[in-house]
């Protein structure tokens, strides 16, 4: 994959737990719940069928206000790779206002872990420094944390 970085941001880290935990983790809805967002906020509800034009629509708690992001996956590759966006709705309804496309990728290690890549790709380069400026950074790697937390927890 070609990263532009005018609209694309990414980090790499390595998570402590193996690759087909981490894909349970992110495919189910009753574990998305456990570390999708910066802790304290929470999911609410969280609805996923995992096929290509299927749906993946969560509703966060942030602060007391509940936040609905209704999308779809454009890409499932088993075990290996997640690509969903908010651009569309499930039936491919298109969104007023989508705010980005998310990839997830899942690569074995050396030592029993995972390599875990997420990439935000955007509209625009006002989108994607919008989204650096919320902090894409801290709230991504956070997330990354609380999924090797909550996968370890697992084992």
């Amino acid at each position: 994959m070609i990263l532009d970085p005018k609209t694309d941001l990414t980090f790499t880290r390595t998570i402590n737990a193996p690759r087909a935990l981490l894909w349970e983790c992110w495919t189910s809805p009753e574990h998305i719940k456990n570390f999708f967002v910066p802790k304290p906020h929470s999911i609410e509800k969280c609805e996923i069928d995992l096929r290509v034009g299927g749906k993946f629509n969560t509703t966060m708690n942030v602060d007391s206000n509940l936040m609905e992001n209704e999308g779809v996956y454009l890409e499932v590759e088993h075990g290996k790779r997640l690509v969903f966006t908010d651009t569309y709705s499930e039936g491919w309804k298109p969104a007023a206002d989508p705010f980005m496309t998310a990839i997830i990728e899942f690569e074995d290690d050396d030592n029993g872990g995972t390599t875990y890549t997420a990439t935000a790709r955007h509209r625009s380069t006002e989108a994607r420094q919008s989204h650096e400026d919320m902090g894409f950074y801290d709230g991504w790697g956070t997330v990354a944390t609380q999924l090797e937390k909550y996968a370890e927890s697992l084992k």
